[in-house]
């Protein structure tokens, strides 16, 4: 059976668009009439594409979860008052992503390894080979650095009050820079996959 590719594991192209949708929404509806056009654009699309998910008979949790992020964000940025608030949730969970894959690195057990061995019910034998353990870890420190560079970038722009820098920011550094994460991923995983299976013959 052929794994999934980066991009498929990231949403696939259809993912990718679904993503940046409603934040060009949001800022194209800022720029037009303001944050209430902003809120109501962004909440809008949001729940057309979760119904053309559902029509699709994709899995519900995306659709849904979509709308949930949407409407979070969209009501920080109401009740502050300020369009940029809209982005400060992926903003700092960004930076909460990078300290826990950090230090995950620091304690031995990157967090990349973690996952996918969990996820792909391959246990934890990769813990015991000192060279998967690298590999991961190199995948985790890939993914350390991309969080940590979206926050530092999109941080940046939140302060200086680029709305529009910052919607584009959002979407340049989101399943695109992803992508580039999981592809690290696939390469440790494959690597160690090789080597654990070399090591029970």
């Amino acid at each position: 059976m052929q794994r999934p590719s980066a991009l498929e594991q990231a949403g696939g192209v259809r993912g990718l668009i679904y993503s940046a949708l409603p934040v060009l929404a949001f800022v194209i509806g800022n720029n037009i009439g303001g944050l209430k056009t902003a809120i109501i654009a962004a909440l809008a699309l949001s729940v057309v594409i979760a119904a053309e998910r559902l029509l699709r008979k994709e899995s519900i949790m995306p659709a849904v979860g979509g709308v949930f992020g949407v409407a979070i964000a969209a009501g920080i940025s109401w009740w502050t008052g300020s369009a940029k608030d809209y982005f400060l949730i992926g903003i700092w969970s960004n930076l909460a992503a990078a300290l826990i894959f950090g230090i995950s690195v620091l304690a031995r057990r990157p967090l990349a390894g973690v996952l996918w061995n969990s996820m792909t019910g391959r246990g934890t034998a990769w813990q015991d080979d000192r060279r998967s353990r690298r590999d991961f870890s190199i995948a985790t420190i890939v993914l350390t650095v991309i969080f940590a560079a979206r926050f530092a970038v999109q941080q940046y722009l939140y302060q200086a009050d680029e709305v529009g820098t910052l919607g584009t920011a959002k979407i340049i550094m989101g399943y695109p820079l992803l992508a580039v994460g999981l592809l690290a991923v696939a390469w440790a995983a494959r690597a160690s996959h090789r080597r654990l299976r070399a090591a029970e013959h």
